[in-house]
C-alpha cells in the first residue's frame, strides 16, 4: 500500500507515530513562516503542517495546486489550535516529505459542499463532482442500504437470482429501449422495464423466494424521481396471499429505518385507493400533516354561484391558523392553482377570524352566501377561529388533483413536510383497469399479470371498471417507494385478462405465450413487490432527486453529458446491423 492510514483515521492516540498519507490537495494556506495543507481522501481530511525550517520543502508545497494527488510522510503531532468540527481536528502531520503522484488542472468548479458549479457543468465533470462530501455520503448511504437489504432478504430465506438484460419488447407500460440484433437481421431485443415475467417463471420453477437488486430501463420523460436507467429491488414469493407480502416487506422497511435511522414504527396504516383519492386527491398521499379533503356539494350548491352549482365536485381543505393571510398571499395561491401544471380555473376562500370577541367570517363568495351559509360550510371542516378554508370546484378527478397540489403547497409553506419525519402508508385495493378515451380500451393500472380481487373476478367480463386489483403500494412522505400485487397464476384467468385488455388470442400468444404455457405446468399461487431503490435512498436522505444517489446519472434530456451519449454510430456498424437511417 502507498499509505499507512486514511485521512480520517488519525487521532490523539496516534501522536508520535510516523505515517504515510495519500490524497488530494483540498486547500492550502500560506501564513508566511507556516504553510498548511488540507489533504483529502474518500474518508475525510487531515491537516498537514510545514514550517520554514525546511525552506525547500515549504517552497515546493506552496507550488502545488488544488486537486494534486499527493503522497505525504511525516509525524503525527498535537494541534495547538484544535478544530472540534473535524474528526481529525486534534492532530496534524508534521511533514517530512511530499511526493506528487499526479498533477491536476485547476478544476472547473470548487470541490466543496456548497460548490459554485451548475448542474450541467458538474455532470460533465461528474468524476470531480463525486469528490464532494455530499455525493460521497449519498453513495455511502446507498451502499449501506444495499447491504442491509441483502442481509434481511437472506435472513428471510430469499435467493438473489440474476435475470436477462436482453429481452423481448412488450406493448404494455412505458416505451422500451430497443437493441438491434446483428445475428438476427431486422429483429430487436428490448432492455427490461422490470424482470416481471422472469420472476414469475422463477416461481413456476420452484424458487419460492426470489429477490434481485436489478437495473431497469424505461424510455420515458424524465423528472426528479425518474431516470432512464434505475435500480429496482425486485421480489417475489410463492404460496402467499396479500397479507403475507405486506408483512414481509413492511418488516424490511422497518428494518432499514431501525438500522440506518434508529427509528421504530408501529404497524403501517392502510388506506384504500378510493379513500386516498377522496381525502387526498392522489394515490400516494403525504400523511405527515392533515388538511384532508372535505366534499361540499351538499352545502355549497344551490346558492346561485354558477361555479359551484355547475361543478361535478366542490371540495376544500382547512388550513389551521391561516385566517390572517393577506390579499396578496391569497392572490399568490390563486395564481398557483391556475398554473397549467395544476389546472384549476380559480380559488375560493373563507377566513374564520375573531375581532373584539365576535365571530367574523370573510369570504371571496360573500355575494352569494350569507353568514349562516358560510357557517354551515365551516362546520363541515370542524373549523376553529383563525382557520382558512380553501375551495376548488370542477370536474371530479381534475379538481381532486389540483387540490392535492394546493394541499402539498400549503404543507410546504407551513413547514409541515419535515424531511426528518417519516410517515409510511400502504395504499391497497387499486382499480384493476383504467379506461383510456383516446384509444378506446382498458389498460392495466399496474400490469397485465395482476390478479383481481377474488370476489370481483366475475365482473371482469361484465363491469371491468368495477374490478379491484389484488395490488398494493408502499408510500412514504408522499413518495411511492414500491408497488406490487398477487399475480395471476392460471392460464384461463390470464387469457381473460388479455382479452379484456383488447389482445387477440394470437397477440397474447405472440407476446406472452411462454408465460401462458408455463402456467400449465403447475404454477403456484405467487405475489411480490418491487421497490425503487434510488427512491428509497432519496427518501432516507430527505432529498427530492434520485439523481444525487446515482453515480453517473443522465440529465433532464436523458443525455450523459460526460460521455456525450447517446451518439451516432459509424456507417460500418449500421451496415453490419443492416440498418439504414435514410
Amino acid at each position: 500500500m502507498l499509505r499507512t492510514h486514511s485521512c480520517n483515521e488519525l487521532r490523539i492516540d496516534n501522536i508520535g507515530q510516523k505515517v504515510v498519507l495519500c490524497g488530494w490537495l483540498h486547500r492550502s494556506r500560506d501564513l508566511g513562516g507556516m504553510t498548511f495543507i488540507d489533504l483529502r481522501d474518500r474518508y475525510g481530511i487531515t491537516q498537514l503542517t510545514l514550517d520554514d525550517s525546511n525552506q525547500t520543502l515549504c517552497d515546493f508545497a506552496r507550488s502545488l495546486g488544488r486537486e494534486y494527488v499527493l503522497q505525504v510522510d511525516g509525524i503525527v503531532r498535537e494541534r495547538s489550535s484544535k478544530n472540534p468540527k473535524m474528526p481529525t481536528g486534534d492532530i496534524e502531520i508534521e511533514v517530512h516529505n511530499i511526493k506528487v503522484l499526479n498533477k491536476s488542472k485547476t478544476p472547473p468548479f470548487t470541490i466543496e459542499d456548497n460548490t459554485d458549479g451548475g448542474d450541467e457543468l458538474r455532470m460533465r465533470y461528474r468524476y470531480l463532482d463525486l469528490r464532494r462530501n455530499v455525493l460521497k455520503e449519498n453513495l455511502a448511504l446507498r451502499h449501506r442500504l444495499s447491504i442491509l437489504i441483502r442481509n434481511y432478504m437472506n435472513d428471510n430465506g430469499f435467493m438473489e437470482i440474476e435475470t436477462p438484460f436482453l429481452v423481448k419488447s412488450t406493448p404494455e407500460g412505458a416505451r422500451d429501449f430497443v437493441v438491434p440484433s446483428r445475428m438476427n437481421t431486422g429483429e430487436f431485443y428490448a432492455l427490461p422495464q422490470s424482470p416481471q415475467t422472469f420472476k414469475q417463471l422463477l416461481m413456476v420453477a420452484g424458487f419460492d423466494k426470489y429477490f434481485q437488486l436489478v437495473r431497469c430501463f424505461r424510455d420515458e420523460d424524465l423528472r426528479a424521481d425518474r431516470q432512464p436507467e434505475f435500480t429496482q429491488l425486485d421480489c417475489e414469493m410463492s404460496f402467499v396471499e396479500q397479507e403475507d407480502v405486506l408483512t414481509m416487506f413492511e418488516g424490511l422497511i422497518k428494518y432499514l429505518f431501525l438500522k440506518e435511522k434508529n427509528l421504530q414504527f408501529d404497524a403501517f396504516p392502510r388506506m384504500t385507493w378510493d379513500e386516498a383519492m377522496k381525502f387526498y386527491g392522489c394515490d400516494k398521499p403525504d400523511i405527515r400533516f392533515g388538511m384532508r379533503f372535505v366534499e361540499l356539494n351538499d352545502v355549497a350548491k344551490g346558492n346561485g354561484f354558477s361555479v359551484f352549482d355547475n361543478a361535478e365536485l366542490v371540495v376544500g381543505i382547512c388550513v389551521k391558523g391561516c385566517a390572517g393571510y393577506s390579499r396578496k398571499q391569497l392572490d399568490e395561491l390563486t395564481d398557483f392553482v391556475k398554473r397549467p401544471q395544476v389546472g384549476a380555473s380559480g380559488l375560493a376562500y373563507i377566513k374564520y377570524g375573531d375581532t373584539d370577541g365576535a365571530d367574523v367570517i370573510k369570504s371571496s363568495v360573500d355575494k352569494f352566501y350569507s353568514q349562516e351559509n358560510l357557517k354551515s360550510i365551516l362546520q363541515k371542516f370542524n373549523a376553529e377561529k383563525g382557520d382558512l378554508i380553501l375551495i376548488l370546484a370542477g370536474e371530479k378527478m381534475k379538481t381532486r388533483s389540483a387540490l392535492c397540489a394546493l394541499r402539498l403547497e400549503m404543507g410546504s409553506r407551513m413547514n409541515l413536510r419535515n424531511s426528518d419525519v417519516f410517515a409510511p402508508l400502504w395504499v391497497i385495493d387499486f382499480p384493476l383497469l383504467e379506461w383510456d378515451e383516446e384509444t378506446g380500451r382498458y389498460y392495466a393500472m399496474h400490469h397485465p399479470f395482476t390478479a383481481p380481487k377474488p370476489k370481483d373476478y366475475p365482473k371482469l367480463s361484465t363491469s371491468p371498471s368495477e374490478v379491484r386489483a389484488n395490488a398494493y403500494d408502499l408510500v412514504v412522505n408522499g413518495v411511492e417507494l414500491g408497488g406490487g400485487s398477487i399475480r395471476i397464476h392460471e392460464r384461463t384467468m390470464q387469457n381473460n385478462m388479455f382479452k379484456t385488455l383488447g389482445f387477440s388470442e394470437d397477440e397474447a400468444k405472440h407476446q406472452f405465450g411462454f408465460l401462458l404455457d408455463a402456467f400449465e405446468y403447475g404454477a403456484p399461487p405467487h405475489g411480490g413487490i418491487a421497490f425503487g431503490f434510488d427512491r428509497i435512498c432519496a427518501v432516507f436522505s430527505g432529498i427530492d432527486s434520485i439523481r444525487d444517489f446515482i453515480a453517473f446519472p443522465k440529465n433532464n434530456n436523458g443525455r450523459d453529458v460526460m460521455l456525450n451519449a447517446p451518439s451516432n454510430i459509424s456507417d460500418a456498424q449500421l451496415n453490419e446491423l443492416k440498418i439504414s437511417l435514410k
